[in-house]
């Protein structure tokens, strides 16, 4: 069976949104990304929410705060994503040449590092502004899951991260993979994820953001909560993807590492109801 026969969808689309021209397309990335898109307005996003915040007095942060309160984030999620994607997906090929950290222009970011990376941006930033890190991160949480949102749909863009085989007719045919000659459909589990990881988690902080005290009564709460739906999320979403990394104990890396994340939610939310209770 040839390729253009098949009653599949060919991923043919470009990774980048402008390229450089000759005699420029070996200058660094090649041109503008769509991944690197879907960092902005992730960032972009998450400062008109957090202007809303404010002019709705729900946050104490005015305009200047903010941008101050961003430009830790935006450290923590770019610096902790790169190093946890080299740390925990090429660990061994880090060992061997540790300068693969610094070639971004190569790719890779990791969620789960770009958790710890804003994790620790937050501590970072309620200390320099003396306050609970508990709200700061109630108000952080509210805003992350359009980035993940943008970054799947960029992953899947760029045709990368693409899912396990499946027969079922919304299946795609991804170039990059290894059987794509074979004619063999995979899942768009780039798209899962954008609405398991990214969509139905802003709805859900939203609401509980907006609708509910509880940022006011339980402060921590909000956090723990998000972090256990997204790692509940990523785990349900690992069934459908191809493991881009040896599997840990017969989990996926992303699974493996979820179940952390969960547990560092679950612990937030119990902190956070004993502080209300003390």
């Amino acid at each position: 069976m040839k390729i253009e026969d098949s009653e599949f969808w060919i991923h043919d689309l470009s990774p980048f949104i402008w390229e450089f021209p000759e005699p420029y397309e070996n200058w660094g990335p090649g041109g503008i990304r769509w991944y690197g898109i879907a960092y902005l307005l992730g960032f972009l996003t998450a400062i008109i929410l957090l202007r809303i915040a404010w002019n709705k007095k729900k946050s104490p942060y005015d305009p200047e705060q903010i941008m101050n309160l961003m430009t830790f984030q935006i450290l923590g999620v770019l610096i902790g994503g790169r190093i946890g994607y080299t740390l925990l997906y090429q660990g061994s090929k880090f060992l061997e040449d540790p300068l693969i950290l610094f070639r971004v222009w190569e790719g890779g970011m990791a969620s789960h590092g770009g958790f710890i990376g804003v994790c620790i941006a937050t501590l970072w930033y309620a200390r320099q502004s003396k306050q609970s890190p508990f709200p700061v991160g109630d108000l952080i949480v509210s805003v992350v899951p359009p980035g993940l949102f943008f970054g799947r749909i960029a992953n899947f863009i760029n045709g990368e991260l693409w899912g396990r085989t499946t027969e079922f007719s919304w299946g795609i045919l991804f170039p990059k993979a290894p059987d794509y000659l074979q004619g063999i459909a995979r899942h768009p589990s780039q798209v899962y994820a954008a609405v398991l990881e990214g969509l139905i988690p802003f709805i859900y902080v939203q609401w509980r953001f907006w609708k509910t005290d509880v940022i006011i009564n339980k402060p921590g709460t909000l956090t723990g909560e998000f972090l256990i739906l997204y790692s509940f999320s990523r785990i349900l979403n690992e069934i459908f993807r191809e493991p881009d990394a040896s599997l840990i104990i017969g989990m996926s890396r992303g699974q493996f590492y979820s179940i952390f994340l969960m547990m560092g939610g679950l612990w937030l939310v119990f902190l956070a109801r004993k502080k209300v209770n003390s």
